[in-house]
């Protein structure tokens, strides 16, 4: 290998900076910040070493540093949004560094000039955001500069001025580069560097949310980050009574629980069955009779979550006091607590059949591994719930479905898919398989359970983290993972709930709950 070829090679290298780096890290001070101050002493990078040595970064060439970031821990609420440079740094002493406090506080960042281009400043971005991340602080916050605000001070406001960059309608070389990399300006600060004359003495106060942060660690019982779904693929068989029913629910929640599931979800009128007991009566009188179940039927779900610790959500039954008939799913906790979700939108069949109507209210159930939403089958056609529901942060939305026919097993399955990627959330959906014969309206049944993800990077390619087979009685267990979510909402390539027009449109839920 020639020496110019060794010379035009790069080696490098993330790694925390070393008082031995002080001449590297001086050179490029000096040839960057000529008027705001120059390079920090010797002493001063020796403080900063001593009292925070993770949170000084560098990026080596060949064993010569080439680029740095440099912060400290803050608690943030001693200073507020009013501070100056010197102030926050200590006047250059870091005694304001708090091991204990809440905001990794950016004091510089500097890359020499021969390696721009390189996008080593993002390299130096990233590896804060991990190391905020790893600390469980709640933010990265930094003053930053707006050195082509020169050009237009006796144009503009500074206000003016961020937000043409913010359009992109002008390019500031250092707040430009801040707000591509997911820092969004709280407010604009006056004197924070005061010999900094190309931003005329202005400043950008810039934060970086960590969305990973828990403010109250706890040894045990934290938020789930990656949580167990089973779904169970029924099969309609006769059943001589509740007992015989429950005894194969049973079978099924001993199965899913067995692989340590937090959530089993049942189909829509799994126990239809029972309906064959009626079978000398119309259609509206043996649905109004297989009611008379309901309660039975949810006192023993509430105690198999309980023995089995699972949540199970109970598919749906029918539900009749007197006046109205209506269609529920009911969600039994594990801590033996159990909530109820009412069907909104009957079909047509449903209505003319027996009399179905339609509940009145919606909202998400917190569980101990996260916030759920529940839309019973034709619900899941309608987008303004599941919207409604994402809106209340729900993490996962299960719809217990019972289609007849492969037409109408695809309107929910579509939908389901289309309710996930719009709303950035899981969906688990399952149904009925097998025949009812002499079950007036409940004679055949389709179905392929699956669970559905967002579509981006972090999510299985086509959006399909599990799918049963179709028309077999099966279960699927699978894991999904809640911080995923997050990460998708606050940085995904598209982000469909923060994004939304706000400004032209929105939904609003009428009807009191």
């Amino acid at each position: 290998m020639t020496k110019q070829k060794e010379e035009l090679e790069h080696r490098l290298k993330l790694r925390n900076i070393k008082l031995s780096d002080y001449d590297d890290i001086r050179e490029i001070m000096v040839s960057i910040y000529k008027e705001p101050g120059g390079a920090w002493t010797r002493q001063e990078l020796k403080n900063q070493l001593k009292v925070f040595p993770e949170g000084q970064i560098c990026i080596e060439d060949n064993g010569k540093v080439v680029a740095a970031a440099l912060s400290l821990i803050v608690d943030y609420t001693k200073f507020g949004d009013n501070h100056t440079y010197d102030q926050i740094t200590g006047y250059g002493k870091f005694d304001t560094h708090d091991a204990d406090g809440d905001t990794l506080y950016g004091t510089d960042v500097f890359v020499d000039k021969e390696y721009r281009g390189m996008r080593l400043g993002r390299r130096l971005y990233d590896a804060r955001k991990e190391l905020c991340e790893n600390l469980n602080l709640r933010s990265i916050i930094a003053g930053g500069r707006i050195p082509g605000y020169s050009k237009y001070y006796d144009q503009m406001t500074p206000r003016k001025y961020i937000d043409l960059v913010k359009s992109k309608e002008i390019f500031d070389p250092v707040l430009s580069f801040q707000l591509a990399n997911e820092f969004h300006v709280r407010k604009v600060i006056t004197k924070y560097l005061p010999e900094d004359t190309d931003s005329r003495a202005y400043a950008t106060l810039l934060e970086w949310i960590n969305i990973y942060y828990e403010k109250d660690e706890k040894l045990i019982g934290n938020k789930k980050s990656i949580v167990r779904l089973g779904l169970v693929q029924w099969k309609m068989r006769r059943f001589n009574d509740v007992d015989d029913l429950m005894q194969q629910v049973e079978f099924f929640v001993d199965t899913v629980s067995g692989y340590k599931s937090d959530f089993c979800l049942l189909p829509e009128f799994f126990n239809a069955p029972l309906l064959a007991a009626f079978n000398d009566m119309d259609a509206s009188e043996a649905i109004r009779n297989l009611a008379d179940y309901t309660d039975e039927i949810v006192t023993r779900m509430r105690d198999l979550a309980l023995s089995y610790n699972v949540n199970i959500i109970a598919g749906s039954m029918p539900e009749y006091d007197g006046k109205k008939l209506r269609n529920v799913s009911y969600l039994c906790r594990r801590d033996g607590t159990v909530d109820k979700q009412y069907k909104l939108h009957i079909t047509p069949d449903e209505q003319s059949y027996w009399g179905l109507q339609g509940g009145n209210g919606i909202k998400v159930f917190d569980t101990d591994a996260g916030k759920i939403g529940i839309l019973i089958c034709y619900d899941v056609e309608f987008p303004e719930l599941g919207r409604i529901l994402a809106e209340q942060e729900m993490d996962i939305l299960f719809v217990p479905y019972w289609t007849d026919t492969k037409n109408a097993f695809l309107r929910v399955n579509t939908c389901a898919k289309a309710r996930a990627v719009e709303n950035e959330c899981y969906v688990a959906i399952t149904g009925s398989v097998g025949n009812l014969p002499r079950v007036e309206n409940m004679d055949i049944q389709y179905s392929q359970a699956a669970i559905y993800s967002p579509s981006d990077f972090s999510f299985p390619h086509d959006a399909t983290v599990a799918q049963a087979s179709e028309n077999a009685e099966t279960t699927i267990v699978a894991d999904v993972d809640l911080d995923l979510l997050t990460k998708q909402r606050k940085a995904g390539s598209v982000r469909n709930l923060d994004q939304r027009r706000l400004d032209l449109y929105s939904i609003h839920w009428k009807k009191k709950k």
